[in-house]
């Protein structure tokens, strides 16, 4: 099914998504039918609730076809980078629907166990809650697997949603099931715990959602596969200060600084960094910008001093690292000018990181004055 929507789509992501919430619309409507007419009949509390899950299922599926198609706008004057990010919005949607579903269910479960009623036990509800699970088991394989292939959290996010559905519905069964052979009412309480771990998805989806609005540290395979390829090609020394925005799905950007050896042509040094721009951009989609950060690389003593600077800062942290070197000398001291990568979680401030690392250097070099820029590193989490 997933393959044919995608086929149906032609590969464009917002159709997909618009696609499979229109499937789930139609599968979400015709349970919430089934169940309700169910959960009337037998008086279970659990099993209309349930049924109102999934109509809170089908306006969630409704929210997200109309994020993906939001998303699908193109770029405007107030909005250069696109609208990618309704999507991310969308799925915000869909956490905050769950959880308005389970403080309901738990509200209609504490009553239901104040105020107890009998469950009336039928065939027809144990083939309508078989049938829920098996298709709810369905579409949350359905949903992660087109979530997967195009990388929407929406998608996911749904996919949890009827995971949780079977899990629900299970209890449901399973409450009905012990009430038959037991005479044990357990619907409200397995209404209850339903509810409960609802409540608890859904402030996980909560927190993926919002994530990426906030700016989440970018996928470390990402960061690894930038640097990576940076890194392959000829004339290429080194690269720092690297940072990854994103736009929503499909619309990242990244920008980073690139050493490269300053005895070369600057405009070969220029063609290089253009091709590594241009292959990011055929070969991944990502629009990168490149800074060119000489390097003097014939000079012995300065590049002895680099390396030496670089493993005192490694001593006080091993990820510390320094770039953009340079020195000014004097009559009686020599400015020795660098830049330090701090990453965020290092327990030194980058006021007590310069302090310490020019004590340091000072030590190695007495007739050193140290000025040292201390940089945030933006992908410090992924390391």
């Amino acid at each position: 099914m997933g393959e044919w929507i995608i086929k149906r789509a032609g590969g464009d992501r917002a159709r997909v998504g618009a696609l499979a919430g229109m499937v789930c619309i139609v599968a979400n409507v015709l349970l919430c039918a089934a169940k309700a007419a169910v959960g009337v009949m037998s008086g279970s509390v659990s099993i209309v609730a349930d049924a109102l899950n999934n109509l809170s299922d089908a306006s969630s599926n409704i929210v997200s076809v109309l994020g993906f198609k939001l998303a699908s706008r193109p770029a405007d004057p107030e909005h250069p980078y696109g609208h990618g990010r309704y999507e991310y919005l969308s799925g915000l949607a869909v956490a905050v629907l769950v959880l308005l579903v389970a403080v309901e269910l738990i509200k209609s479960s504490i009553d239901k166990i104040v105020n107890p009623t009998q469950v009336e036990f039928s065939l027809a509800l144990v083939a309508v809650l078989t049938l829920s699970i098996l298709v709810k088991c369905w579409m949350a394989a359905f949903n992660r697997s087109l979530g997967n292939k195009i990388d929407s959290e929406t998608l996911i996010a749904t996919a949890q949603d009827s995971t949780n559905d079977c899990i629900a519905t299970g209890a449901v069964l399973l409450s009905a099931v012990v009430a038959r052979v037991t005479s044990l009412q357990l619907d409200a309480w397995a209404g209850l715990a339903v509810g409960a771990y609802i409540a608890w998805s859904g402030v996980e989806l909560l927190r993926d959602t919002v994530d990426p609005l906030l700016g989440s540290a970018p996928d470390p395979k990402l960061v690894a596969h930038i640097r990576s390829k940076i890194m392959s090609y000829p004339g290429v020394l080194g690269t720092h200060d690297l940072m990854v925005h994103d736009y929503g799905p499909g619309r990242q950007f990244a920008s980073a600084h690139v050493e490269m050896a300053a005895e070369t042509n600057p405009m070969d040094s220029h063609d290089v960094l253009d091709n590594i721009e241009q292959a990011f951009k055929d070969d991944d989609g990502l629009i990168v910008t490149l800074h060119y950060d000489p390097i003097v690389t014939d000079d012995p003593a300065v590049t002895d001093m680099r390396n030496r600077i670089d493993a005192i800062a490694k001593e006080i942290d091993p990820r510390l690292s320094i770039h953009d070197l340079r020195t000014v000398p004097g009559p009686t001291h020599t400015n020795v000018i660098f830049d330090c990568l701090r990453p965020e979680d290092m327990q030194l401030s980058s006021d007590e990181l310069r302090s310490e690392l020019a004590r340091r250097v000072v030590k190695e070099y007495p007739q050193a004055v140290a000025k040292i820029t201390v940089d945030d590193d933006y992908v410090s989490a992924c390391q």
